[in-house]
Parts: structure tokens; C-alpha cells; sequence
């Protein structure tokens, strides 16, 4: 049999094994959470008690979530669920709403998060400088460091690609090199040709003694990979672990997905962006038009940030794996002279702690903008705190604009995301859709100063629910490329705003406002 039409038949059995185990999976959970329901209203119509015990649960419950320290366009439409449907509101709250998992899940990355985010520098030098440049940007990396705890740096260079393509070129000629160690970690893996030249180079440096490890999500890769994908790569000597592995029964941590998508090699380069390890990224098939992704590559400093990023995955998500004991072999200090003088801060966001980051930067760009600032995001579904202050920004005179995709990968999150374009382009941002298909990038930028690049979505379930990672950079040429590449954005997107702000699409249809309301649910 030739080596393609395995591939195919690896491939078809992939998507086969993904589509079967979801299938198995969601009937569980449902099933599940039926008899819970089941069970519940039958003591309701037996014991008149378990009725008043119920309402009371309810009250509490409501409560709780009313107390909570969180926007009122996540609390409410929870609220409205539970007191309509108490039984089912419940269980479906504590399914999918109730985010963090479980108090001991929480604990295991408090515990890590404590040995690991201490060992980065605090690099109070850095900040200082930045300050003296532009104290707007030093309040954001000042938020960064206080309440994500990932410092700003300098002495690292920054390369932005336009592309994913040249990333993952440029990634694998990188790989090569390694001497030391590889860490990837990502939310998506297809077992098909990009992933197969990767291995392949993965494979040839374990025989050379270097340590690579291989991270992946298993919701993210379900219909990519077989469950035998990750034993495949333990055999090659690659160190593979899949994260929350998607089984049937009921799991409070199911929800909670990891986004991320990083590479580092030996602690010195670093990889960030919107692409996962499939082909539809990198134009070898293109089932939504042309895909626009974009990534970065750190050398230097910074990187060692990235490193703790995926170190804190690694050893928090199973209790029973083999983790490091000691991290200074990866966390070492390298002689590196940077051609830049740029600040650099790559930052992670986790659902286990109260702190909304990639939100608070997003929002905090739009509060300090002046001339302009530019989001592209492949979904919009957002807070009303943010709808607020994009629109605030674009009152003051600042150029708001926000590129979505032309040709949507979710027809269902497509009318969702079109739903908040009226709220926006009332009040004067921009809203465009990218003509050639489908953009999956997630990058703002802001007055030619300062940019971001990473994983995360202006969308609830990046926002809230996934651990995600995004880098910010400034003062370097990276900001001047990616406003570039921005233009090209903009000419090769038709702009909706007239459209949705007085035309028909000023209307929402009757399934939109239902999709709207729903969408914290989802």
C-alpha cells in the first residue's frame, strides 16, 4: 500500500474515531445529567420537602452567581436559566457555567502556578523604562505583572509573520537546531502531512538526546487524531500527554479547554500565535477560503516566560503523571544580545483564578488609545463592558476597527458574532468582514506603539473559559509589520459598518437574539 493512501486511511479513522468517541461522550454527559434531572423532579413530585428543598438550592444558587465578581452579561442569562428551569438550570450550570473545575483541580494549579511564576525575573528595571516611553503601556504591563505575574522584557527580539506558513517554516528550520530540549504545546494537532514533517524532525532530535515533549487538547484534536496518537508518540521517545482527555460521565473540568499554542526551543526561541498543527493553516486545504493566520517568534529573554507557560500545564493537569522536580535545566540564563530595544511581555490566561487577563488588555487598549486601535478576531462575542469601551473609544475621535471572517468556519457563532456589529457600528467602530475567508488571527494594535498577538478570541470561551497566552509587544519593528500587514487586512476586507449600523442589518432576526442570550451558556 503506498504511504498516501495510508495517510487517507489514518485520516478517515481519525475523523471516524473523533466523531464517535464526541458522539459517545456528549450522550454520557447528557444522559447523565438527565437522570440527575430525572431523579430531582421525581423527588420534587414524591416529597413535597425536596420541592422546598430544591427552591431554596435555587435561591442560594442565584445568589451566588448575582454575588459574583463577574460581568452582568455572563451572570444573567444564568440567572434567567435557573429561575425558568431550577433543576436543569442547575446541572447545566454546574456542566458548563460553573468555571474553574474542581476545588482540588484549582489547587493543583495554584500549587504549580506558586513554584513556577516566583522563578521569572522581576525585571522592575524594565517597567521603569517603559514608563518613561509611555505610561499608558507600562499600566498594562504593570496589570500584567501584578495580577497575571508574567514581568515585561527587554533584550528580546521579535519576528512577525504575516503568515502561518512562514511560521511553522521558519518553526521547523528552528527545530533542527535544538540542542537541549523542545516543548510544543497546542489546542489542535492533525495526525496529517504539516504534523508529519514536524514529527519527523521530533523523531530524528530524541535520537540525537534531545528532550521533547508534545502537549496537546484532546477536544481540540478530536477529530484529527486517533486515541492511539499520543502511545505513537511515546514510542518515538516523545514525552506526550493529551490534555482532559474528552470521556463519557460527568466532568466539571470538561469545559475548561487549553488554547494555547507555544513552541520552545532550548529556552532560547519561543513560538506564539493563532496557528494549530493542521493543514487547513497552512493553505494545504482550505475548506473555509483562503485561511489568514498569524504567529511571532521570540529570541531572547522573553522566551523563559513562554517556558513557565507550558511548564505550568505540563505539571498541573494530572495528578498521577511524573513531573518535574526541579525546573532550572529549563530556566536557564543564555548570553543573548538582542538588535532591539523593544519591550516584550508574553502572558497566559487561565480559567482556575478570577482574573479576566486577555480581556483587561484588550479592553485596556481600547481605554488608552488616541489616533486608532484594530482587533481581529475569527469570532465577536463579547461583554457589554466591552462593547463599552470600544465604543467609548471610537466617541473620543479614536479609529476603532474590528476585522472578522468573510467566510465562516460555524455558520451558528457566524450569526452570533454579526449580532454585535449593530451595538458597535451605532456608535462609530468599524466593522469589516476578510472577503478571501476566513481569518483566525487574534491581534490588536494601537497607535503605531503597541501591538498583541496570541491565542485568544474576542469571544466568551477564550475569554472565560479557556487557558489561553498572548504576548505583548512594543516600541519595535514587529508593531510597524503587524500594521502592515493590518492594511492588507483592511483592503482585502469590505467594510459592513453603514450596513449594520442604519441598513437591514441594523435588525436583529428572532434566532439571533436567542443566540445572543444563550451565548454565555455556551
Amino acid at each position: 500500500m503506498s504511504e498516501a493512501k495510508q495517510l487517507t486511511i489514518e485520516k478517515k479513522a481519525a475523523v471516524k474515531n473523533g466523531v464517535f468517541r464526541m458522539a459517545i461522550a456528549v450522550l454520557s454527559v447528557i444522559l447523565n445529567a438527565l437522570m440527575i434531572v430525572g431523579g430531582v423532579i421525581w423527588l420534587n413530585n414524591t416529597w413535597h420537602w425536596v420541592s422546598i428543598l430544591f427552591s431554596l438550592i435555587s435561591f442560594f444558587v442565584v445568589l451566588g452567581i448575582y454575588s459574583m465578581n463577574q460581568t452582568a452579561s455572563i451572570k444573567m442569562p444564568w440567572i434567567m436559566l435557573i429561575l425558568v428551569l431550577p433543576v436543569a438550570g442547575i446541572v447545566f450550570y454546574f456542566l458548563v457555567g460553573y468555571n474553574g473545575g474542581t476545588k482540588k483541580m484549582r489547587k493543583r494549579y495554584e500549587n504549580i502556578d506558586n513554584i513556577l511564576l516566583p522563578l521569572l525575573p522581576d525585571n522592575s528595571d524594565v517597567q521603569m523604562r517603559l514608563k518613561e516611553k509611555n505610561p499608558y503601556v507600562s499600566n498594562i504591563t504593570h496589570y500584567l505583572k501584578k495580577y497575571a505575574r508574567y514581568p515585561a522584557y527587554q533584550n528580546t527580539d521579535i519576528t512577525y509573520f504575516d503568515d502561518a506558513l512562514k511560521g511553522i517554516e521558519d518553526q521547523k528550520r528552528e527545530l533542527l537546531n535544538a540542542k537541549e530540549f523542545i516543548f510544543m504545546e497546542y489546542h489542535a494537532i492533525e495526525d496529517a502531512e504539516s504534523w508529519h514533517s514536524i514529527q519527523e524532525i521530533l523523531e530524528q532530535k530524541v535520537k540525537e538526546g534531545v528532550e521533547v515533549r508534545v502537549f496537546y487538547d484532546d477536544m481540540g484534536s478530536i477529530g484529527f487524531v486517533t486515541t492511539d496518537f499520543v502511545k505513537r508518540l511515546r514510542a518515538k521517545g516523545i514525552r506526550a500527554r493529551v490534555f482532559n482527555p474528552f470521556a463519557p460521565g460527568l466532568n466539571l473540568f470538561l469545559n475548561n479547554r487549553d488554547h494555547r499554542k507555544i513552541t520552545v526551543i532550548d529556552g532560547k526561541i519561543g513560538y506564539t500565535g493563532g496557528y494549530n498543527i493542521a493543514n487547513e493553516y497552512f493553505h494545504v486545504s482550505e475548506p473555509f477560503g483562503y485561511w489568514k493566520d498569524t504567529g511571532i517568534k521570540l529570541c531572547g529573554d522573553a522566551v523563559k516566560s513562554l517556558t513557565v507557560t507550558f511548564l505550568e500545564m505540563w505539571n498541573a493537569i494530572k495528578e498521577n503523571d511524573i513531573d518535574d522536580v526541579t525546573f532550572d535545566k529549563y530556566l536557564k540564563k543564555y548570553d543573548y544580545k538582542a538588535s532591539e530595544n523593544g519591550f516584550i511581555v508574553p502572558y497566559a490566561d487561565s480559567p482556575m483564578d478570577k482574573e479576566q487577563v486577555g480581556e483587561e488588555v484588550y479592553m485596556s487598549m481600547a481605554n488608552m488609545a488616541k489616533d486608532y486601535v484594530w482587533y481581529i478576531t475569527p469570532y465577536l462575542i463579547i461583554t457589554e463592558e466591552m462593547i463599552h469601551a470600544f465604543s467609548l473609544a471610537a466617541k473620543r475621535g479614536v479609529d476603532v476597527r474590528i476585522v472578522t471572517p468573510g467566510i465562516p468556519d460555524k455558520k451558528i457563532v457566524y450569526s452570533v458574532t454579526r449580532s454585535y456589529y449593530n451595538a458597535l457600528a451605532k456608535n462609530g467602530v468599524r466593522i469589516y468582514e476578510y472577503s478571501p475567508g476566513f481569518c483566525h488571527a487574534k491581534m490588536s494594535i494601537c497607535d503605531d506603539f503597541v501591538a498583541t498577538c496570541g491565542t485568544i478570541n474576542l469571544d466568551y470561551r477564550s475569554l472565560y473559559h479557556h487557558f489561553e497566552n498572548g504576548c505583548l509587544y512594543a516600541d519595535c519593528k514587529a508593531v510597524k509589520d503587524t500594521k502592515e500587514d493590518f492594511e492588507k487586512i483592511f483592503k482585502k476586507s469590505k467594510d459592513v459598518t453603514e450596513y449594520y449600523s442604519k441598513g437591514r442589518g441594523a435588525f436583529l432576526r428572532f434566532g439571533q437574539l436567542l443566540l445572543r442570550l444563550a451565548a454565555p451558556l455556551m
